[in-house]
Protein backbone atom coordinates (compact mmCIF):
# COMPACT_ATOMS: atom_id res chain seq x y z
CA UNK A 1 0.00 0.00 0.00
CA UNK A 2 2.85 2.36 0.83
CA UNK A 3 4.54 1.45 -2.45
CA UNK A 4 1.39 2.48 -4.40
CA UNK A 5 1.25 5.76 -2.54
CA UNK A 6 4.84 6.51 -3.49
CA UNK A 7 4.05 6.05 -7.22
CA UNK A 8 1.13 8.50 -7.16
CA UNK A 9 2.42 12.09 -7.44
CA UNK A 10 1.12 14.43 -4.77
CA UNK A 11 -1.66 16.81 -5.78
CA UNK A 12 -1.05 20.52 -5.95
CA UNK A 13 -2.29 22.38 -2.90
CA UNK A 14 -5.64 24.13 -3.35
CA UNK A 15 -4.00 27.44 -2.55
CA UNK A 16 -1.93 27.27 -5.74
CA UNK A 17 -5.05 26.82 -7.92
CA UNK A 18 -6.76 29.76 -6.29
CA UNK A 19 -3.63 31.85 -6.67
CA UNK A 20 -3.34 31.02 -10.39
CA UNK A 21 -6.93 32.13 -11.01
CA UNK A 22 -6.60 35.32 -8.98
CA UNK A 23 -5.30 37.59 -11.80
CA UNK A 24 -8.05 36.50 -14.20
CA UNK A 25 -10.68 36.96 -11.51
CA UNK A 26 -9.35 40.40 -10.65
CA UNK A 27 -9.37 41.40 -14.32
CA UNK A 28 -12.96 40.16 -14.70
CA UNK A 29 -14.10 42.09 -11.63
CA UNK A 30 -12.34 45.18 -12.95
CA UNK A 31 -14.13 44.93 -16.31
CA UNK A 32 -17.49 44.46 -14.58
CA UNK A 33 -16.87 47.48 -12.37
CA UNK A 34 -15.92 49.53 -15.43
CA UNK A 35 -19.14 48.56 -17.22
CA UNK A 36 -21.15 49.29 -14.08
CA UNK A 37 -19.57 52.73 -13.78
CA UNK A 38 -20.30 53.41 -17.45
CA UNK A 39 -23.93 52.35 -17.06
CA UNK A 40 -24.39 54.51 -13.95
CA UNK A 41 -22.84 57.51 -15.73
CA UNK A 42 -25.17 57.03 -18.73
CA UNK A 43 -28.22 56.85 -16.46
CA UNK A 44 -27.06 59.99 -14.65
CA UNK A 45 -26.57 61.81 -17.96
CA UNK A 46 -30.07 60.84 -19.12
CA UNK A 47 -31.67 62.00 -15.87
CA UNK A 48 -29.60 65.18 -15.67
CA UNK A 49 -30.22 66.15 -19.32
CA UNK A 50 -33.88 65.14 -19.47
CA UNK A 51 -35.92 67.47 -21.65
CA UNK A 52 -39.67 67.04 -21.32
CA UNK A 53 -40.42 69.07 -24.45
CA UNK A 54 -38.20 66.84 -26.63
CA UNK A 55 -39.77 63.74 -25.16
CA UNK A 56 -43.29 64.94 -25.90
CA UNK A 57 -42.30 66.04 -29.41
CA UNK A 58 -40.31 63.00 -30.53
CA UNK A 59 -41.60 60.27 -28.21
CA UNK A 60 -44.50 59.30 -30.53
CA UNK A 61 -42.09 59.18 -33.46
CA UNK A 62 -39.86 56.79 -31.54
CA UNK A 63 -42.83 54.53 -30.83
CA UNK A 64 -43.78 54.61 -34.51
CA UNK A 65 -40.21 53.74 -35.46
CA UNK A 66 -40.17 50.95 -32.90
CA UNK A 67 -43.29 49.42 -34.44
CA UNK A 68 -41.77 49.74 -37.91
CA UNK A 69 -38.63 47.92 -36.76
CA UNK A 70 -40.57 45.12 -35.07
CA UNK A 71 -42.93 44.61 -38.01
CA UNK A 72 -40.09 44.74 -40.56
CA UNK A 73 -37.92 42.24 -38.70
CA UNK A 74 -40.88 40.00 -37.84
CA UNK A 75 -42.00 39.71 -41.45
CA UNK A 76 -38.43 39.23 -42.67
CA UNK A 77 -37.80 36.41 -40.19
CA UNK A 78 -41.06 34.64 -41.08
CA UNK A 79 -40.55 34.96 -44.82
CA UNK A 80 -36.90 34.00 -44.43
CA UNK A 81 -37.90 30.86 -42.52
CA UNK A 82 -40.25 29.88 -45.34
CA UNK A 83 -37.56 30.48 -47.96
CA UNK A 84 -34.85 28.75 -45.92
CA UNK A 85 -36.62 25.37 -45.95
CA UNK A 86 -36.22 24.65 -49.69
CA UNK A 87 -32.73 26.19 -49.66
CA UNK A 88 -31.66 23.89 -46.82
CA UNK A 89 -33.18 20.92 -48.67
CA UNK A 90 -31.27 21.92 -51.82
CA UNK A 91 -28.04 22.18 -49.79
CA UNK A 92 -28.51 18.57 -48.68
CA UNK A 93 -29.56 17.30 -52.11
CA UNK A 94 -27.34 14.91 -54.06
CA UNK A 95 -28.06 16.78 -57.27
CA UNK A 96 -24.92 18.81 -57.93
CA UNK A 97 -26.70 21.54 -59.89
CA UNK A 98 -29.33 22.09 -57.20
CA UNK A 99 -26.73 21.90 -54.46
CA UNK A 100 -24.45 24.32 -56.29
CA UNK A 101 -27.18 26.92 -56.79
CA UNK A 102 -28.17 26.75 -53.12
CA UNK A 103 -24.52 26.91 -52.03
CA UNK A 104 -23.90 29.97 -54.22
CA UNK A 105 -26.94 31.75 -52.78
CA UNK A 106 -25.94 31.03 -49.18
CA UNK A 107 -22.30 31.90 -49.83
CA UNK A 108 -23.05 35.26 -51.46
CA UNK A 109 -25.54 36.50 -48.87
CA UNK A 110 -23.46 35.33 -45.92
CA UNK A 111 -20.21 36.73 -47.29
CA UNK A 112 -21.34 40.24 -48.26
CA UNK A 113 -22.47 43.08 -45.96
CA UNK A 114 -26.18 43.59 -45.47
CA UNK A 115 -25.72 47.26 -46.35
CA UNK A 116 -24.25 46.37 -49.75
CA UNK A 117 -27.14 43.99 -50.41
CA UNK A 118 -29.65 46.71 -49.51
CA UNK A 119 -27.96 49.23 -51.82
CA UNK A 120 -27.85 46.73 -54.70
CA UNK A 121 -31.58 46.06 -54.33
CA UNK A 122 -32.73 49.63 -53.71
CA UNK A 123 -30.40 51.57 -56.00
CA UNK A 124 -29.27 48.80 -58.35
CA UNK A 125 -32.69 47.44 -59.28
CA UNK A 126 -34.03 50.99 -59.37
CA UNK A 127 -31.93 51.59 -62.48
CA UNK A 128 -34.00 48.95 -64.27
CA UNK A 129 -37.26 50.84 -63.93
CA UNK A 130 -38.51 50.26 -67.52
CA UNK A 131 -37.93 46.52 -67.26
CA UNK A 132 -39.60 46.34 -63.84
CA UNK A 133 -42.56 48.36 -65.08
CA UNK A 134 -42.89 45.99 -68.02
CA UNK A 135 -43.24 42.98 -65.71
CA UNK A 136 -45.37 44.86 -63.17
CA UNK A 137 -42.88 44.87 -60.30
CA UNK A 138 -41.97 48.55 -60.13
CA UNK A 139 -44.64 49.20 -57.47
CA UNK A 140 -42.63 46.91 -55.17
CA UNK A 141 -39.07 48.09 -55.82
CA UNK A 142 -39.88 51.80 -55.83
CA UNK A 143 -40.79 51.67 -52.13
CA UNK A 144 -37.89 51.74 -49.69
CA UNK A 145 -39.81 49.71 -47.10
CA UNK A 146 -40.39 46.85 -49.52
CA UNK A 147 -36.75 46.91 -50.63
CA UNK A 148 -35.65 46.79 -46.99
CA UNK A 149 -37.97 43.86 -46.33
CA UNK A 150 -36.73 42.06 -49.44
CA UNK A 151 -33.05 42.49 -48.55
CA UNK A 152 -33.56 41.45 -44.93
CA UNK A 153 -35.54 38.39 -46.04
CA UNK A 154 -32.89 37.22 -48.50
CA UNK A 155 -30.14 37.78 -45.94
CA UNK A 156 -31.78 35.95 -43.04
CA UNK A 157 -32.96 33.12 -45.30
CA UNK A 158 -29.34 32.31 -46.13
CA UNK A 159 -28.39 32.13 -42.45
CA UNK A 160 -31.52 30.23 -41.45
CA UNK A 161 -30.93 27.71 -44.23
CA UNK A 162 -27.51 26.88 -42.81
CA UNK A 163 -28.91 26.72 -39.27
CA UNK A 164 -31.63 24.33 -40.40
CA UNK A 165 -29.28 22.21 -42.49
CA UNK A 166 -26.80 21.84 -39.64
CA UNK A 167 -29.56 20.97 -37.19
CA UNK A 168 -31.03 18.30 -39.47
CA UNK A 169 -27.65 16.74 -40.14
CA UNK A 170 -26.91 16.69 -36.39
CA UNK A 171 -29.73 14.20 -35.78
CA UNK A 172 -28.11 10.77 -35.33
CA UNK A 173 -28.42 8.32 -38.19
CA UNK A 174 -29.95 5.82 -35.82
CA UNK A 175 -33.10 7.92 -35.61
CA UNK A 176 -33.62 7.52 -39.36
CA UNK A 177 -32.95 3.80 -39.15
CA UNK A 178 -35.29 3.39 -36.18
CA UNK A 179 -38.11 5.17 -38.02
CA UNK A 180 -37.54 2.97 -41.08
CA UNK A 181 -37.59 -0.13 -38.87
CA UNK A 182 -41.02 0.93 -37.59
CA UNK A 183 -42.30 1.11 -41.15
CA UNK A 184 -42.56 4.91 -41.32
CA UNK A 185 -42.19 6.56 -44.69
CA UNK A 186 -39.35 9.02 -45.18
CA UNK A 187 -41.74 11.98 -45.23
CA UNK A 188 -43.49 11.01 -41.99
CA UNK A 189 -40.19 10.08 -40.34
CA UNK A 190 -38.76 13.47 -41.25
CA UNK A 191 -41.82 15.36 -39.98
CA UNK A 192 -42.44 13.32 -36.83
CA UNK A 193 -38.97 12.15 -35.81
CA UNK A 194 -36.14 14.13 -37.39
CA UNK A 195 -37.55 17.64 -37.63
CA UNK A 196 -38.65 17.99 -33.95
CA UNK A 197 -35.18 16.98 -32.77
CA UNK A 198 -33.52 19.29 -35.31
CA UNK A 199 -35.61 22.29 -34.27
CA UNK A 200 -34.55 21.84 -30.64
CA UNK A 201 -30.92 21.95 -31.75
CA UNK A 202 -31.60 25.00 -33.96
CA UNK A 203 -33.52 26.90 -31.28
CA UNK A 204 -30.62 28.90 -29.88
CA UNK A 205 -29.07 29.73 -33.28
CA UNK A 206 -32.48 30.95 -34.42
CA UNK A 207 -32.66 33.24 -31.40
CA UNK A 208 -29.20 34.63 -32.16
CA UNK A 209 -30.20 35.22 -35.77
CA UNK A 210 -33.30 37.18 -34.75
CA UNK A 211 -31.22 39.34 -32.39
CA UNK A 212 -28.73 40.03 -35.18
CA UNK A 213 -31.59 40.91 -37.53
CA UNK A 214 -33.02 43.40 -35.02
CA UNK A 215 -29.69 45.17 -34.74
CA UNK A 216 -28.90 44.85 -38.44
CA UNK A 217 -32.26 46.28 -39.49
CA UNK A 218 -30.97 49.74 -38.57
CA UNK A 219 -29.34 49.94 -42.02
CA UNK A 220 -32.73 50.49 -43.66
CA UNK A 221 -32.71 54.01 -42.21
CA UNK A 222 -30.11 54.91 -44.85
CA UNK A 223 -32.68 54.36 -47.63
CA UNK A 224 -35.26 56.65 -45.94
CA UNK A 225 -37.19 53.98 -44.01
CA UNK A 226 -38.33 55.58 -40.77
CA UNK A 227 -37.70 52.69 -38.45
CA UNK A 228 -36.34 53.22 -34.94
CA UNK A 229 -32.96 54.35 -36.24
CA UNK A 230 -34.58 56.43 -38.97
CA UNK A 231 -36.66 58.34 -36.40
CA UNK A 232 -33.53 58.72 -34.29
CA UNK A 233 -31.69 60.31 -37.18
CA UNK A 234 -34.64 62.62 -37.76
CA UNK A 235 -34.71 63.68 -34.10
CA UNK A 236 -30.96 64.29 -34.07
CA UNK A 237 -31.11 66.38 -37.25
CA UNK A 238 -33.64 68.68 -35.49
CA UNK A 239 -32.07 68.86 -32.03
CA UNK A 240 -28.36 67.94 -32.47
CA UNK A 241 -28.66 66.26 -29.10
CA UNK A 242 -26.57 63.11 -28.75
CA UNK A 243 -29.10 61.71 -26.27
CA UNK A 244 -31.43 60.92 -29.14
CA UNK A 245 -29.09 58.06 -30.04
CA UNK A 246 -28.92 57.05 -26.40
CA UNK A 247 -32.71 56.70 -26.36
CA UNK A 248 -32.49 54.49 -29.45
CA UNK A 249 -29.85 52.33 -27.76
CA UNK A 250 -32.16 51.88 -24.77
CA UNK A 251 -35.01 50.83 -27.06
CA UNK A 252 -32.80 48.29 -28.87
CA UNK A 253 -31.52 46.98 -25.55
CA UNK A 254 -35.09 46.54 -24.29
CA UNK A 255 -36.11 44.64 -27.43
CA UNK A 256 -33.12 42.30 -27.28
CA UNK A 257 -33.53 41.68 -23.55
CA UNK A 258 -37.24 40.91 -23.91
CA UNK A 259 -36.47 38.55 -26.80
CA UNK A 260 -33.74 36.86 -24.78
CA UNK A 261 -36.10 36.13 -21.88
CA UNK A 262 -38.83 34.97 -24.28
CA UNK A 263 -36.44 32.62 -26.06
CA UNK A 264 -35.16 31.25 -22.74
CA UNK A 265 -38.75 30.51 -21.72
CA UNK A 266 -39.50 28.77 -25.03
CA UNK A 267 -36.31 26.72 -24.82
CA UNK A 268 -37.03 25.68 -21.22
CA UNK A 269 -40.58 24.75 -22.21
CA UNK A 270 -39.60 22.67 -25.23
CA UNK A 271 -36.65 20.92 -23.58
CA UNK A 272 -38.22 20.22 -20.18
CA UNK A 273 -38.39 16.49 -20.99
CA UNK A 274 -34.62 16.38 -21.45
CA UNK A 275 -33.97 17.56 -17.87
CA UNK A 276 -35.78 14.69 -16.19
Amino acid sequence: MSYVRELIPPRAPPALAVKSLAPARIAGIGVLLLWAALAISLVFMVINGWDQDKFQRYGPRYLHGLWTTISLVGLAVILGAILSAPVAYARMARNRVLNGIAYAYVYVFRSTPLLAQLFLIYYGLGSFRPELEAVGLWWFFREAWYCGLFSLTLNTAAYQAEILRGAIESVPRGQHEGAAALGLSKRIAFRKVVLPQALIVALRPYGNEIVLMIKGSAVVAIVTVYDLMGETRYAFSRTFDYQTYLWAAIFYLAIVEALRHLWAFIEARLTRHLKR
